[in-house]
């Protein structure tokens, strides 16, 4: 499962510009299950399984990660641009970016040394920061990138012990789960959806619960752990290393109670998500046509949305089998 996460992460994948993770996904479930790819980029996949199920079931994960697009090349060469999805401005600042795939650079903004009285205490807004590519000037920069590419922030993906640190842990660790139950024998069959644009509005999560029309979904995403210094248990949310993080709540979706109830009494590691705040591909997918019961199961990450987030492998570990667990449950009828 690591080195799965590994080749996930380190792939570019800003929402609207998810090829590359597309295709290296395509790569590890051609030959284990059927797919299609609709109009938005989302895959569409179907398992076979031993058994008929008694209830159509979908789950889904995201293929895309919070960046960066261009909006205007500058005189001096420097490239203004926009984020695509939640960031920080504290997690911009003078990080490097890769563009297109190809193109390095570092995010500058006015240095602290030249800042006066409160801007010293502040953070500038994220429209006053720019991309520095090292280009003398604008036909130089031109020659490099263009408007309405897209960036990512750059990182390893470093393993200590049990935990990982990289960027794009929402939602690769997701797409890694889904990857592993796609190659497993299944009890009963069930549709998986890699669903594109989560970070800019649940577009491609839409289309999929249109398209698919199930009875219920489970979807897998990564989420907020705030277990760190300075925060008061209340606060928390969830922890990292108790296993999967089940909603009853966020700003999206009020979750399926029986579902709720069923994960947490699984037998398998779990934990409540104590915050309601936040949402995912349930905001949309729970809405579709007449109805969708639905479940969400997460990845607890720490310092999420930036180069640096973190994740337990054993908590994705428990996300797979809880995910095979529940997935059984309602397609066999028991739920």
């Amino acid at each position: 499962m690591t080195e799965l996460l590994k080749k996930l992460c380190m792939l570019d994948g800003a929402s609207g510009d998810e090829g590359a993770v597309r295709e290296f996904v395509i790569s590890q479930i051609k030959d284990c299950c059927e797919y299609s790819v609709d109009n938005l980029g989302n895959i569409i996949a179907f398992k076979k399984g031993k058994n008929t199920p008694s209830k159509k079931v979908l789950i889904d994960a995201h293929l895309d990660e919070v960046g960066l697009i261009i909006t205007h090349i500058e005189n001096s060469g420097f490239l203004r641009f926009k984020t695509v999805g939640g960031i920080d401005t504290a997690a911009l600042m003078f990080r490097r970016v890769l563009i297109d795939g190809k193109v390095t650079g570092v995010i500058g903004g006015k240095p602290v040394h030249l800042c006066d009285g409160d801007e010293r205490k502040k953070l500038p807004s994220a429209d006053s920061l720019y991309i520095d590519i090292g280009a003398k000037d604008a036909d130089e920069a031109k020659k490099l990138v263009s408007v309405g590419d897209c960036a990512v922030m750059c990182s390893d993906f470093t393993v200590v012990g049990d935990k990982v640190l990289s960027k794009a842990l929402d939602n690769r660790v997701g797409c890694a789960v889904l990857i592993d139950l796609l190659k497993q024998d299944a009890d009963y069959d069930f549709y998986a959806s890699f669903s594109v644009q989560e970070e800019v509005g649940l577009r491609g999560a839409k289309v999929v619960a249109y398209s698919v029309n199930p009875d219920a979904a489970i979807v897998i995403d990564g989420t907020t752990a705030a277990d760190i210094s300075g925060v008061a248990d209340s606060k928390k949310v969830c922890h990292q290393s108790r296993g999967a993080v089940v909603s009853f709540m966020d700003g999206a979706t009020s979750y399926d109670r029986e579902y709720y109830n069923a994960a947490l009494s699984s037998g398998i590691k779990a934990q409540s998500k104590c915050a309601v705040a936040g949402g995912n591909n349930a905001g949309a997918i729970h809405l579709s046509r007449g109805g969708v019961r639905t479940v969400a199961l997460s990845v607890p990450c720490r310092y999420i949305h930036t180069a640096g987030s973190t994740a337990d492998i054993n908590d994705v570990i428990a996300v797979r089998d809880l995910a095979k667990y529940m997935i059984e449950k309602i397609a066999g009828g028991s739920l």
